[in-house]
């Protein structure tokens, strides 16, 4: 199994921890993301609530079609490199290993609790002291 952040030591964790974080934010910059995310439809005010969940479904999956759009067709090195940095593989080693060396690595770490736990504690402290926005 590959290195990552959910079977690598406390100091390993937080010094990649720290890089990841650095990525991700210029990351998102580049691929605009954060503001794809909030595009929503045109809803007429006489819509129904049906008609309302419709709309909002539809242009969720436009977003996310976008998204994809962003991160694997204009950015795709850069997501390749942030993948890279998940599994602790240096931007110069990333052809060596096999797609399935990330993709099993990158499941491990979407299926722990404790890490996901990490990250959303992060991510509500900085919002308490206005470090983010929601």
């Amino acid at each position: 199994m590959a290195k990552n952040l959910t079977n690598c030591n406390l100091k390993e964790f937080m010094t990649q921890t720290r890089l990841i974080k650095h990525y991700v934010e210029k990351w998102l910059k580049d691929t605009d993301i954060m503001n794809i995310r909030k595009n929503l439809p045109e809803i007429p005010d006489d819509a129904s609530d049906e008609e309302r969940k419709e709309l909002l479904t539809e242009q969720g999956m436009k977003n996310a079609s976008a998204i994809f759009d962003a991160i694997l067709d204009e950015h795709p090195d850069e997501t390749v490199e942030l993948i890279a940095l998940l599994c602790f593989v240096p931007f110069n080693e990333i052809e060596e290993h096999p797609m399935t060396y990330y993709m099993e690595s990158i499941t491990e770490m979407l299926n722990d609790k404790t890490v996901w736990d990490f990250f959303i504690s992060l991510a509500v402290a900085a919002r308490r002291i206005g470090i983010t926005q929601g």
